[in-house]
């Protein structure tokens, strides 16, 4: 297993936002987590990346228990993650947007920083190749010198998703990637999550698109008011009487596929 979530809670004041949930992600996986607004699914992510601590259960990344370690640490160990909210320099470029998120790989120091030594001139090099990779990765290269701010919604979207993968990551987290998004984008992101999947990298998303989580996803668990309300395939979440009523209400004909 990458990620094993046991039995996790999480309370702030006397709201219980996630109760006592858990499963886990096998190497390799798309992991869909859904469920209605207020669920509970990006306090998970928050809680998988140290922005809060759970309060009670334990997060286990690679056989290594990481409940509390330090967000910077978890980076290093190999997790990253997107933002429901986009989140990048605005006034930085495209480039320099995604050598940042490679910076927590490289190792020189302030001195290298400072007199421009050899090895920091080759870490830099190396940072710029990635990064140019990635946007190549992503369809940005040829954006690559424009202003984040200036790209199109789209566009940043991927740029975010450009950063993330920056840090190496072996589980990459995506917050609703495809918010905003058209059609043709939406498809489009499709292709990019499957290419990252064939890297060998796992992926666990948020999304509310329901066609493109049955599509893309292996698996998925669905939370309903901060509880685990089902796990399975997309076929089984499709056809579980429970996720059906929690989540579209209670229309028979209603269709998630």
């Amino acid at each position: 297993m990458v990620l094993e979530i046991r039995n996790v809670s999480k309370n702030f004041g006397g709201i219980h936002a996630l109760k006592d949930v858990s499963f886990q992600i096998q190497e390799g996986e798309i992991y869909g987590l859904i469920g209605p607004n207020g669920a509970g699914k990006t306090t998970m992510f928050n809680l998988i990346t140290n922005i809060f601590e759970p309060t009670s259960g334990q997060i286990v990344f690679n056989d290594s228990n990481i409940t509390g370690l330090k967000s910077y640490k978890i980076t290093e160990q190999g997790i990253c993650r997107t933002y429901q909210n986009i989140r990048l320099f605005s006034q930085m470029s495209a480039l320099k947007n995604v050598m940042v998120g490679g910076h927590c790989r490289s190792t020189s120091g302030v001195f290298s920083s400072v007199f421009r030594t050899k090895k920091q001139k080759r870490e830099e090099k190396a940072l710029t190749e990635k990064a140019e990779e990635l946007l190549d990765l992503v369809g940005l290269l040829e954006h690559k010198d424009a202003l984040a701010e200036n790209l199109a919604y789209g566009q940043q979207r991927r740029l975010e998703i450009a950063r993330a993968m920056a840090s190496n990551p072996k589980l990459l987290l995506l917050d609703e990637p495809a918010a905003g998004m058209n059609e043709k984008e939406t498809d489009s992101l499709y292709d990019l999550i499957k290419l990252i999947q064939s890297k060998g990298i796992t992926v666990l998303i948020i999304e509310h698109d329901m066609p493109l989580v049955m599509k893309l996803c292996d698996r998925i668990t669905v939370l309903n008011f901060g509880e685990k309300l089902a796990e399975g395939t997309p076929y089984e979440i499709q056809n579980n009487e429970a996720v059906i009523e929690a989540y579209l209400g209670r229309e028979e004909d209603v269709d998630i596929a």
